[in-house]
């Protein structure tokens, strides 16, 4: 299997409008202009987005030009393409906090210095109003509503606000604006992305190809998500990728090797569930961080938890008086939100002084050991 070949085989669910058209393309001599976006919707990336970071940067290795795209314009309306119900509206500060840290996090996979960084607020933010009235010319409101999730959301009652419908339509913009020749993304972007088909092929008569990404399975054995904060995120520390990979099911040890890694699909190992899963662990902190890091990652995972030890090196937090545990959960980073701490709390999965926690009212203080499932803890002081 050489390059390309793995570029349009390796995870892909659907290729836009076929893989021969776009494998004859990439071929050629002619270089290709391609991109993918996020939106800002969460201060984190995880590890399926970087499925898709993966395929870029593969471009970038062949010689193309790629954008990698922050969608801080988009994030303003929000997609709900694969939600039941209406995502919230984040305030432009908070849309700033979410993606302050996202070069960073995606420098781990994409090559910035031979990557293109944008946000799409450059050309969106300019648009007026004639203009949208323009671009929604090119589309019915009978494809959007068409969609299976939203005909479930209108027989259900669930509101649609009038702003979600125009985001296929500034989705397709980025693609149309940028030029692009191949956009990159999941199964639940495959109508924006077909947007962007749409406006190229009618406003500049030109063909181009959506490369359509399988779904990496989350933590909770729904689509890993931003929202549902069910992900290995990028920036989650060595340990915590190490154990969040170890907790998942052994049915989707291929998967994760398939999406999660650049293991060549041949070498990804057989045998014991156990041992394969500790070759999943380490190679995705291996390619997140270093080699070194995910021996010390796995060390620490044979001693703390297959041997049953309590860490010897557990971080300390300190308070003046006694917190409720949601406090002490977020402040100590143990958690990111107290939202998620009561969603752990609820699950069973926090520890005070080894025993159970089920009251969100319940108070710590100095001295006391706390821990978040079966890999975090927090003395404190």
């Amino acid at each position: 299997m050489d390059k390309i070949d793995e570029l349009l085989t390796r995870g892909i669910a659907n290729i836009i409008p076929s893989k021969q058209a776009l494998e004859k393309r990439l071929r050629s001599d002619q270089k290709v202009n391609a991109y993918l976006g996020i939106d800002t919707t969460a201060p984190h990336v995880h590890l399926g987005n970087a499925f898709g970071l993966r395929k870029l940067q593969q471009l970038v290795d062949m010689g193309h030009h790629v954008t990698f795209l922050i969608g801080d314009f988009t994030t303003k309306i929000g997609d709900s393409s694969d939600k039941e119900s209406e995502r919230p509206i984040l305030t432009d500060t908070e849309i700033e906090t979410n993606f302050q840290t996202y070069k960073q996090q995606v420098s781990k996979i994409l090559d910035f210095s031979r990557v293109e960084l944008h946000h799409n607020s450059e050309w969106l933010s300019k648009l007026t109003f004639a203009d949208v009235i323009k671009l929604s010319q090119q589309f019915t409101l009978n494809d959007y509503i068409s969609r299976e999730i939203m005909k479930k959301k209108l027989e259900n009652g669930v509101s649609i606000r009038l702003d979600e419908v125009l985001y296929p339509l500034m989705q397709g913009y980025d693609s149309y604006f940028m030029d692009t020749d191949i956009q990159v993304g999941g199964a639940d972007q495959t109508f924006n992305m077909q947007a962007g088909r749409n406006l190229q092929k009618k406003l500049r008569s030109k063909d181009s190809f959506v490369l359509v990404g399988q779904y990496l399975t989350g933590t909770d054995g729904r689509k890993m998500s931003k929202s549902w904060g069910n992900a290995i995120w990028l920036d989650d520390t060595p340990n915590d990728i190490f154990g969040k990979v170890m907790s998942t099911k052994d049915e989707l040890i291929d998967e994760y090797f398939t999406l999660g890694t650049n293991l060549p699909l041949k070498d990804i190992p057989k045998g014991k569930s156990m041992d394969r899963k500790k070759k999943l662990a380490w190679q995705i902190v291996s390619e997140l961080h270093s080699p070194t890091i995910a021996d010390m990652a796995q060390a620490y995972f044979e001693s703390t938890f297959q041997q049953k030890q309590t860490p010897a090196d557990i971080p300390q937090y300190h308070l003046e008086k006694n917190r409720s545990i949601l406090e002490v959960l977020v402040g100590s980073g143990l958690v990111k939100s107290k939202s998620e701490a009561r969603r752990v709390i609820e699950q069973g999965g926090v520890k005070l002084n080894q025993s159970p926690v089920t009251d969100f009212a319940t108070e710590a203080g100095p001295g006391d050991l706390v821990q978040v499932g079966t890999r975090k803890f927090v003395k404190l002081t």
